[in-house]
């Protein structure tokens, strides 16, 4: 069982448009696709088209258009009912690709709410091989929340504690990187805004200093930092060593989830007692896959394909891992 939290999901619009987007013109939109979203929604949906068994929990009502849309899509999931109606976010797409989000700031939790989720999660990330934190925070909870769910999950379960996923960014992000997680997954821009190295388009183009940058947060205690550049690929790094996955270059018809969609690849492929290489192999399928689909669909394992990914080693593995030959 893999278990997310959402603490500020959306009900996801993405428009789809036949020519470059124009600033102050009206333009006409050649489709238009709605889905239940949050960056661990769309994990669990990425999971539950994979048979992963898994569960979503995220704030709001029964009657809520993002928790209707998670029913109707059969999606396993636990809302908090706050009285208060989730955000939409809208993403325009452009014919290549290039998308552009404007995302609402969700509703404000109280703190008696904050706490109730913090509880829910607690309680259901029991027994699970990964609890995912996922996403931003909501008007009225502390950059801390994330960092606050790591140290309650490990104080109650110990040893017996699930692994534990962060995916967000800024000072949330920093905050749960100083708790250590198992697994950060940062894409370029947050990584540089993380680590100070350099911005987001030098670490896209350079996935060695991608490395040194997710080095120091290893070196800080995270286990593993998957770091997603685009269409350069990805890069993991770990104690163990690091690597670069990359696809064959294709034109993206929407990127809307494409790092949730890397993530939930990562995940399953843990799961699956898969070795790092292969986990980040499965990582850059997922997200190439997702990237090939309109709006924010996330695809099945069966619409991926690893075997067309290109996995090098950046640098020699400090424990020994016996590779395959093709990751030398």
């Amino acid at each position: 069982m893999i278990v997310t939290l959402t603490p500020n999901p959306s009900l996801d619009r993405t428009i789809e448009l036949a020519e470059p987007l124009t600033r102050g013109e009206v333009q006409r939109a050649v489709g238009a696709h709605h889905e239940p979203g949050g960056k661990g929604v769309n994990i669990c949906r990425a999971l539950e088209a994979s048979d992963v068994k898994c569960l979503a929990i995220l704030p709001g009502d029964s009657d809520d258009p993002v928790l209707v849309a998670l029913r109707s899509q059969k999606v396993p999931h636990l809302g908090l009912p706050i009285g208060q109606a989730l955000r939409s976010n809208v993403a325009i797409t452009e014919p290549d690709g290039t998308t552009t989000k404007v995302n609402e700031p969700g509703p404000a939790l109280s703190p008696r709410q904050q706490a109730d989720l913090i509880e829910l999660v607690l309680e259901k990330a029991q027994g699970a091989s990964w609890l995912v934190l996922a996403g931003s925070l909501p008007p009225g909870v502390p950059v801390d929340f994330y960092s606050d769910i790591i140290s309650a999950l490990r104080a109650r379960y110990g040893s017996a504690a699930p692994r534990v996923a962060v995916d967000s960014s800024g000072a949330p992000l920093a905050a749960a990187a100083l708790a250590a997680p198992d697994l950060l997954k940062p894409n370029a821009e947050e990584l540089a805004e993380l680590t100070g190295f350099a911005d987001a388009e030098t670490l896209e183009s350079d996935p060695e200093l991608t490395v040194e940058a997710a080095r120091t947060l290893v070196a800080g205690g995270v286990v593993a930092v998957l770091a997603t550049l685009g269409s350069r690929g990805a890069v993991l790094v770990t104690a163990e060593g690091a690597w670069l996955a990359q696809t064959p270059p294709m034109i993206a018809v929407s990127t809307v989830g494409a790092g949730d969609s890397a993530l939930a690849g990562y995940l399953l492929s843990t799961n699956a007692g898969a070795s790092p290489v292969d986990c980040l192999r499965q990582a850059a399928a997922h997200g190439a896959a997702a990237a090939s689909l309109p709006g924010s669909t996330v695809p099945a394992l069966s619409q991926t394909d690893p075997s067309v990914v290109t996995v090098t080693a950046l640098d020699k593995p400090k424990i020994s891992t016996h590779p395959k030959e093709d990751d030398q």
